[in-house]
C-alpha cells in the first residue's frame, strides 16, 4: 500500500502563488508517475500535471505556462508550483501516483488539499 498526504493548500487573492507538496510513503517498489488531480464544486475530477519517474511531463492546457511539477525521487515527493492563480483554479486537488506494489502496478490517491482563489 502506498499513502500520500498532500499539504500546502489555502486562501490565496488572483494572481497570487501556492506551492503544494505530496509525500509517498509505504511499500512499494517504484512510483511511475506522480501528479495531481482537481475536482471543483460540480464538476469532474481533472488532470491538472503529472511527472514520470524520468522527470518527464504532461500538463493540462489551462494550467500550461502557469503551473510547474516537479519530483525529488529520493524523496518521494511530488510539489505543484501554481502561479497566477485564478478563481477557475479553485477546486480540492488530489495528488496520485502509480506505483510497483506486490500485486502489481496500481493508482493510488491522497485525500485532497482545498485551494480557494478569491479576492
Amino acid at each position: 500500500q502506498v499513502q500520500l498526504v498532500e499539504s500546502g493548500g489555502g486562501l490565496v487573492q488572483p494572481g497570487e502563488s501556492l506551492r503544494l507538496s505530496c509525500v509517498a510513503s509505504g511499500s512499494f517498489s517504484r512510483i511511475n508517475y506522480m501528479g495531481w488531480y482537481r475536482q471543483a464544486a460540480g464538476k469532474e475530477r481533472e488532470l491538472v500535471a503529472l511527472v514520470t519517474n524520468n522527470v518527464g511531463t504532461n500538463y493540462a492546457d489551462s494550467v500550461k505556462g502557469r503551473f510547474t511539477i516537479s519530483r525529488d525521487n529520493g524523496k518521494n515527493t511530488a510539489y505543484l508550483q501554481m502561479n497566477s492563480l485564478e478563481p477557475e483554479d479553485t477546486a480540492v486537488y488530489f495528488c496520485y501516483c502509480a506505483a510497483g506494489t506486490l500485486s502489481g502496478l496500481r493508482d493510488f490517491w491522497g485525500k485532497g488539499v482545498l485551494v480557494t482563489v478569491s479576492s
